[in-house]
């Protein structure tokens, strides 16, 4: 009975053991996270490159645009490349990482170079345009220089299921876009409104960036850009031809031209920010299950007034 008591004492000691090291090294992950230079040489040239992987929302723009400023600000690094591989996304958060470009080009000087990817749509496009350079792979996708917005219309079914909502409003365009109803003549006119505004503020940034840009006889002007910025995206090598990127090329391609632009001779140092913390099994497991010891039924959605239905207006290839 003793014996069996000590080792049941040994095998909780050594789990409890095993927890630790793997805390410790958690720490250590997550410390190492918060500096992107961390161990780097303080000396020679440097390229910064920066992904741009997914539909751009908010949290995105927030991570871009912090290794933007932070690669802006240091001195070691003469470029940036943007590795862009996105549909696009949200109309501002798109917004937010295309002005922190243009500042970090004109502010601080840096050479901006965007490496397309598989797609660079949308939002995609809208940010790459103020770079120095736009690279893409023949068979990248991009263009698709639009706006979308859309929602899901449960007026039927609400009638179906004998659910009849009641909205009190202070003005006639309050609810304009919900769920359980029609729009109107006029909030029609009004979204589209705000699409066509939107819009216009896509083609007035391809503008300022790409204006002039292009094959000798198919420079990009306003009339031809409102005539390619119909929502339709091109793949790499219409894009060329349309003036919408400057060359046709791979990674290696851009890193090679970027290097060359700055005056770096020989294969570049090239800084990344440091990747997401690799995920401890045992540890999201014990989190996991504090978590969900702590969730209480009440924090589900009761109806579906309760569910984000609110109108999203997107810089998004779908």
């Amino acid at each position: 009975m003793q014996k069996r008591s000590l080792t049941t004492i040994l095998i909780i000691g050594l789990i409890l053991f095993a927890i630790f090291l793997v805390s410790i090294f958690s720490f250590m992950a997550i410390v190492s996270d918060d500096d992107p230079m961390a161990g780097f040489s303080a000396s020679g040239a440097k390229i910064a490159m920066i992904p741009v992987e997914g539909v751009i929302d908010d949290r995105m723009a927030k991570n871009v645009n912090r290794y933007l400023k932070q690669y802006g600000e240091d001195d070691r690094i003469k470029a940036i490349i943007l590795r862009v591989d996105s549909p696009g996304g949200g109309v501002s958060a798109s917004q937010e990482i295309y002005t922190e470009v243009r500042r970090v080009k004109e502010e601080k000087k840096k050479k901006i170079i965007v490496s397309m990817g598989s797609v660079a749509a949308s939002g995609g496009y809208y940010l790459a345009c103020p770079a120095d350079m736009i690279f893409a792979n023949s068979g990248s996708v991009t263009g698709s220089i639009g706006v979308i917005a859309e929602w899901i219309n449960y007026k039927e079914l609400a009638e179906w299921a004998k659910i009849k909502p009641v909205v009190f409003k202070s003005g006639e365009f309050k609810d304009t876009g919900s769920t359980t109803r029609d729009l109107t003549e006029r909030e029609r006119v009004y979204f589209q409104s705000m699409i066509d505004e939107l819009n216009g503020q896509f083609v007035g940034a391809v503008l300022e960036g790409r204006q002039g840009r292009g094959e000798q006889g198919s420079e990009i002007n306003e009339e031809r850009l409102r005539a390619l910025a119909d929502g339709r995206v091109y793949t790499g090598a219409t894009a060329l031809r349309n003036g919408l990127i400057d060359a046709i090329g791979n990674y290696e391609d851009a890193l090679r031209k970027t290097a060359e632009l700055v005056g770096v001779k020989g294969k570049p140092t090239v800084v990344t920010p440091p990747k997401e913390r690799e995920q401890f099994p045992l540890i999201d497991l014990l989190l996991g299950a504090a978590r969900i010891g702590n969730f209480s039924p009440a924090q589900l959605p009761k109806s579906l007034s309760e569910v984000d239905t609110s109108i999203k207006f997107k810089y998004q290839w779908r």
